[in-house]
């Protein structure tokens, strides 16, 4: 079995991926992250990356209510870390591209050829019109055209250091970025035909939402989808898959905790997330803001989620690294502390796709 590479979600927002009021209750913290990607370098990952969260869903949780700034939490962990990807999360509605490709360079002398880039369109109009920053209701049908010159930009600014483009949004006058930084990677989150095919164009990996409780293979459509666009633009793009693991030592300790998780759902805040994603999920079943508003599941988000043993989730994870197309997952876990050191110790060992893995004392 090939090499599949594994990477962590660190908890940069409150209470992780969890809207219950049962699950471990935490606010984040540099040295709360600092400790998850540590040990995740400590244990060979591959990455660690941080979404961006500019005003959360309230409820009696106060569900991401408290978050930091990715960009700024990157830049010291990249400091302290050694051998791991580091990638942040640009909000394009507040960030220019170039003053993103001035930060990527920062980023890129604190850790040379370590540093990622995750671009996001924006979907939670609160988020924006707290600031006055929202462009209004046609940003769900322009987002990926604004998106794609903004990725232009940046691209040309990351390798040349130069940018003199000119379009509908945005518009350059021999713009520098010096020093730049060549070889950043770029991610893009979206699932929706639009948004993969304009991963297929202008980035380096896509992001793919699990689906269902220890359905591992249950996203392999959306990585069908990605390798025909890619087929259209000719570009190698890889797919990452986002899952949450709940591990215990038997499968009926961990299915007990994780019950024990969702009959504490923080139901007004579940509603809010709802609320929030309905307008953007009118885009189709397609899009990961439909999957968010499913109120089936909202006490993980609709994530895709691994519930067993340590022994279970290794082989789920191996059942993960079979599906073709697949280059790697992206892991959450309810308590990141103890779920980073249970992976890294007791289910990364079992793993038949990490096998190779450096770990250091």
């Amino acid at each position: 079995m090939s090499r599949m590479e594994v990477g962590v979600f660190v908890p940069i927002g409150n209470n992780g991926w969890l809207l219950s009021e049962n699950s471990p209750q935490y606010m984040p913290s540099f040295d709360l992250n600092k400790k998850v990607t540590q040990a995740a370098d400590k244990f060979g990952l591959d990455f660690a990356l941080s979404m961006i969260k500019l005003r959360g869903f309230g409820g009696k949780t106060q569900f991401w209510e408290y978050n930091l700034e990715s960009f700024t939490l990157m830049a010291g962990l990249a400091a302290v870390t050694e051998r791991i990807k580091i990638f942040a999360t640009a909000p394009t509605l507040i960030f220019p591209p170039a003053m993103v490709a001035r930060m990527a360079a920062t980023i890129d002398s604190i850790a040379p050829g370590r540093f990622g880039i995750n671009l996001i369109t924006g979907w939670q109009k609160a988020e924006y019109d707290q600031m006055g920053l929202w462009p209004g209701e046609q940003h769900y049908s322009d987002r990926y055209n604004v998106l794609a010159e903004y990725a232009t930009i940046l691209r040309e600014l990351l390798d040349s250091g130069r940018s003199d483009f000119k379009g509908k949004y945005y518009q350059m006058e021999d713009c520098l970025v010096r020093p730049n930084a060549a070889g950043v990677k770029l991610i893009c989150a979206g699932s929706s035909d639009e948004g993969l095919a304009f991963t297929a164009k202008y980035a380096d990996y896509a992001f793919a939402l699990g689906k269902g409780t220890n359905t591992p293979t249950a996203f392999a459509p959306v990585n069908k989808r990605l390798e025909a666009a890619a087929a259209k633009t000719g570009r190698k793009v890889g797919s990452y898959l986002l899952m949450m693991v709940i591990a215990g030592e038997t499968d009926e300790k961990a299915m007990a905790k994780w019950n024990h998780y969702r009959a504490g759902e923080d139901k007004d805040a579940t509603k809010w997330l709802a609320n929030q994603a309905a307008p953007n999920a009118k885009g189709g079943a397609q899009t990961n803001t439909t999957q968010l508003a499913d109120p089936t599941s909202a006490v993980n988000l609709n994530m895709g989620t691994l519930v067993g043993s340590y022994a279970s989730i290794a082989r789920m994870l191996d059942e993960v690294a079979e599906v073709p197309g697949t280059s790697g997952v992206l892991l959450t876990f309810d308590d990141f502390v103890k779920g980073m050191d249970d992976f890294g110790r007791k289910i990364q060992p079992l793993m038949k796709c990490r096998q190779h893995v450096e770990v250091r004392a």
